[in-house]
């Protein structure tokens, strides 16, 4: 004999405005980024809570260093939660114009609000195609690795603010300062912009 269990549901992170108006997938037949600041690419997951609640988690990253360059956490996943994300990156990189800013078709991204500040900033919006899930690949490869290295199976947070504290950690100290990245040539996302800054002669 055995107890029928029910799968835990899991939260939809990507739900598509059609209506929205969207820019094409401008890193389409574009060679990866050879200087920092030059890709953003951003998404969202979910983390769990004790209790069978959620927070959710949106990063914007680097696609040349991989370095996460903003994020936010919160209990829900408003138009607000990638712009607190998008306003951290801004404020702390200060990136020239020209930018590409890289996202899904989430109505998070596709806003108005998020537009209209990816443009004040001189940037320029890019969207994966419409049912094509590797378009926003790198954006997404590092969430299993987050929720393996910072949660072990079976486990989750007590609460937002120990979620909060966690990720603060992970992200801003040993996922950009310390762990090494084979795609960077071992070099963690820091140490690699400073090669880049400084080449070896």
């Amino acid at each position: 004999m055995r107890a029928l269990t029910t799968r835990s549901q899991r939260p939809r992170t990507t739900v598509a405005d059609p209506a929205a108006v969207v820019a094409a997938n401008r890193l389409l037949g574009q060679p990866a980024p050879s200087a920092p600041d030059r890709v953003w690419v951003g998404d969202i997951t979910y983390l769990p809570l004790v209790g069978g609640r959620w927070c959710y988690l949106a990063t914007w990253r680097d696609a040349c260093s991989r370095r996460v360059v903003g994020w936010h956490l919160a209990d829900q996943m408003p138009t607000e939660l990638v712009l607190s994300a998008l306003e951290q990156a801004l404020t702390l990189r200060q990136p020239a114009p020209g930018l590409i800013i890289h996202a899904d078709r989430g109505s998070q991204y596709t806003s108005h609000a998020c537009r209209q500040r990816i443009a004040e900033a001189g940037a320029l919006a890019s969207y994966s195609r419409p049912g094509n899930p590797y378009d926003n690949a790198q954006a997404e490869a590092g969430w299993s690795t987050l929720k393996t290295e910072l949660l072990p199976a079976g486990t989750a947070f007590a609460n937002l603010q120990e979620a909060r504290l966690e990720v603060a950690h992970y992200l801003d100290t040993y996922f950009n300062l310390d762990r090494r990245h084979s795609a960077l040539g071992y070099c963690s996302p820091h140490q690699f912009e400073q090669n880049l800054l400084n080449p070896l002669p």
